[in-house]
């Protein structure tokens, strides 16, 4: 510990160690799973909601005592390193996690750039990867055996629900801006490739770099366009930012698609820049799955209040995805009734189409890509958020077009 200060144990047996005044009574090893989470950067919000989540299964799976491998309880210990949000650290850190720390089994940081970045260490190393957030089908290209997305629905199809929604409500053009990245890349491609079957017109297809601050010339030239909605997809700082830059110059477009804008820190800072803006999430106190496996939603936002009573922001859907995630786990390796790499991707392909989480439906291909847990609508209204697509769990009808910035309040 005192040669890494960015590692932390999370887990029962780690705990006990640290209390020399018990007697624990520890027959088996605890199964140790690593995971990088950021610590700053522009990842660092996301990852540290998602390993709550994890945190949540963590604390049910060792309360009922572990999972059960050859007729014997092993708990299970986090063991967690900073990626400070950079994707030259992620491979080193996942060596370290697998050589020095001596893990079973990893985890996944956030996001499909550092997920890609790890993914060579951990192929290279024959270790198991339990991916849950990066979507990009980019990673599911690469011939890779031993990963696989247990919650995180692949990029090019994550978009498309929106999109769905748009063209129900009756969008007919729409203009589409991503950050140059694997994640935004992938959802847009697959929201614009939907947008045209539907017979949409697609106004306008542009890319910016990371680190852009100013959004001013993508917004005005989707304006010009002729665009009834504005679809630009990056992660959730910028999309603040872009929130902020559409009100600061009253750029009134019928529609505004967001992927983060319903995540509780999102709608907190964002305030009013955020009104009527669409977006989506898997957590929301109106969809609930009938769960096949662990805690359902309900079970694990109580969960949630119980172990991080201070923390800032609410549970939210990377919240739900990583939760989800350690339950696809855990059924993983009770299956396998192992912890070798091909005996856990086994297990994960024969699981295919028979688990239902908190977050939703789970289903893979033989590369690991996910296929199902698809996001639901929600529109940001002034007196809360909505859930507004599928019909099936709609909770109000969308407001379209939404009203003009002089007309709000």
């Amino acid at each position: 510990m005192q040669r890494r200060p960015f590692l932390i144990a999370v887990g029962a047996p780690a705990l006990a160690a640290a209390m020399p005044g018990r007697a624990i009574a520890q027959s088996e090893p605890p199964i140790r799973i690593g995971m990088t989470v950021s610590s700053a950067g522009t990842f660092a919000l996301a990852a540290q909601s998602g390993e709550r989540g994890v945190r949540i299964w963590l604390d049910d799976v060792n309360s009922r005592g572990g999972i059960d491998i050859g007729g014997k309880k092993r708990k299970v210990e986090l063991v967690k390193l900073d990626d400070r949000s950079d994707k030259t650290l992620v491979p080193r850190v996942y060596e370290t996690l697998i050589k020095d720390e001596k893990v079973d089994l990893v985890f996944g940081p956030f996001g499909s750039t550092l997920t890609a970045a790890a993914a060579n260490a951990t192929e290279t190393n024959e270790k198991f990867m339990v991916i849950w957030s990066a979507s990009a089908d980019s990673i599911y290209k690469q011939g890779y055996k031993y990963i696989v997305s247990a919650t995180q629905i692949a990029g090019t199809l994550l978009g498309q629900p929106a999109v769905r929604a748009l063209h129900a409500m009756g969008v007919k053009k729409i203009a589409f801006a991503y950050l140059d990245e694997p994640f935004p890349a992938a959802l847009t491609q697959g929201a614009i490739e939907l947008a045209k079957k539907l017979g949409m017109q697609v106004t306008m297809e542009e890319k910016f770099a990371k680190g852009t601050k100013d959004f001013n010339i993508l917004i005005q030239k989707a304006r010009a366009s002729g665009a009834e909605a504005f679809y630009p997809t990056a992660y959730e700082g910028d999309q603040m930012t872009i929130a902020r830059q559409i009100r600061e110059v009253n750029a009134d477009f019928k529609a505004v698609y967001l992927v983060y804008a319903s995540q509780p820190q999102f709608l907190q800072q964002a305030g009013k820049d955020g009104h009527y803006v669409f977006s989506q999430t898997l957590l929301h106190e109106k969809i609930n799955w009938k769960v096949t496996h662990g805690l359902n939603r309900a079970q694990m936002v109580e969960r949630y209040a119980k172990l991080f009573p201070n923390a800032q922001y609410p549970a939210d859907f990377q919240t739900i995805l990583a939760y989800g995630a350690g339950v696809v786990t855990e059924e993983m390796i009770r299956t396998a009734q192992s912890l070798d790499a091909a005996k856990l991707k086994a297990a994960a392909l024969s699981l295919s189409g028979k688990i239902v989480t908190a977050c939703g439906e789970y289903e893979i291909d033989e590369t690991g890509k996910q296929y199902k847990n698809e996001f639901s609508i929600m529109q940001t209204l002034p007196n809360g958020l909505e859930v507004v697509y599928p019909p099936a769990v709609a909770t109000a009808k969308p407001v379209y077009p939404v009203p003009p910035f002089s007309a709000r309040k």
